[in-house]
């Protein structure tokens, strides 16, 4: 008995497989999701539309207009050009010192990082277990509480009131000698230093040539949190610097915020916001380019092969 066309037609094609349609209980969960996303999201944009829309404002309309509305005129190129000519261009120098803070203050903490998590991954040496208790123990202070020691040993030995009193204290990073410790530990086999030995190469050189790029994502992600740590950094400058020559924006338009709550003082509350906007541009920038390198550098290493 032979199959007729149409069954043999019917046994040629593909079965396909029956997917279950998602209860409610599912959607409910997808609704939820979504809305709690949204509020984060508001929660988040909401204060950078309202830097953005104060920096368009005068300081009369500031005042005087909806927060979260433009006013009729349109004053963020004023306000630009204002702020870096404020007080003989003042603000072009904070800019300057906060560029010099993080490039030597998160660029060598980063190295130093590099450098450390990388000896206490690959290296067995006595004191091993205290140096990650004492790492731990650095993660866990919290950075203010570590400030008036810090001033006070920096006043005996001369550094307060110098660049170096904001650098120096920059380039310790308890939790980046940590990240790269343990990424380190994963992204750099064994195998490859023990060939890199056998060849005759050194431990200095088989680190930079060969552990180093294995080690990049890593590096941004440590870099990345070191420079918010160093751009945003307040209370160290506050208790540190004197000289407004030294200043970071921080601290600089701290200044400017103050002024309206001393005698005879100008109002600027524009000029403020006008540099605030501009002081999250580097970070906002930073960010898209590296945020890959930074995405990746979190998650490698936290699974073990």
């Amino acid at each position: 008995m032979t199959a007729t066309p149409t069954i043999r037609a019917a046994a040629r094609r593909p079965v396909r497989p029956v997917v279950p349609r998602p209860g409610r209980k599912q959607r409910k969960r997808s609704v939820t999701l979504t809305a709690v996303t949204g509020v984060m999201l508001i929660y988040t944009i909401l204060p950078l539309a309202w830097l953005l829309i104060s920096a368009t404002k005068s300081q009369e309309d500031l005042l005087s207009t909806f927060g979260l509305w433009f006013s009729g005129d349109f004053a963020l190129f004023d306000n630009i050009a204002d702020t870096f000519t404020y007080q003989d261009g003042i603000f072009g120098r904070w800019l300057l010192n906060t560029l010099l803070y993080v490039l030597v203050g998160a660029g060598g903490a980063t190295l130093l990082a590099a450098l450390a998590g990388y000896g206490l991954a690959k290296f067995d040496f006595l004191g091993r277990r205290a140096v990650f208790a004492v790492v731990l123990g650095g993660i866990a202070v919290p950075p203010t509480a570590l400030a008036v020691p810090t001033f006070l040993m920096f006043s005996k030995m001369g550094l307060t009131d110098t660049p170096w009193a904001i650098i120096i204290p920059s380039l310790v990073s308890p939790f980046g000698l940590y990240l790269m410790w343990t990424y380190a530990t994963d992204a750099v086999p064994n195998e490859i230093l023990e060939s890199a030995r056998v060849d005759g190469s050194g431990e200095f050189r088989s680190f930079f040539k060969l552990s180093l790029p294995l080690l990049a994502p890593g590096l941004v992600t440590v870099l990345l949190f070191n420079i918010v740590a160093t751009w945003n950094n307040f209370f160290l400058p506050l208790i540190m610097l004197k000289d407004s020559e030294l200043y970071p924006l921080t601290l600089g338009l701290y200044t400017w915020t103050r002024q309206a709550n001393t005698v005879g003082g100008e109002v600027v509350f524009n000029l403020v916001i006008t540099g605030s906007l501009l002081t999250i541009v580097p970070l906002a920038v930073a960010f898209l380019l590296l945020q890959r390198y930074w995405q990746s550098g979190l998650a490698a290493g936290s699974v073990k092969q």
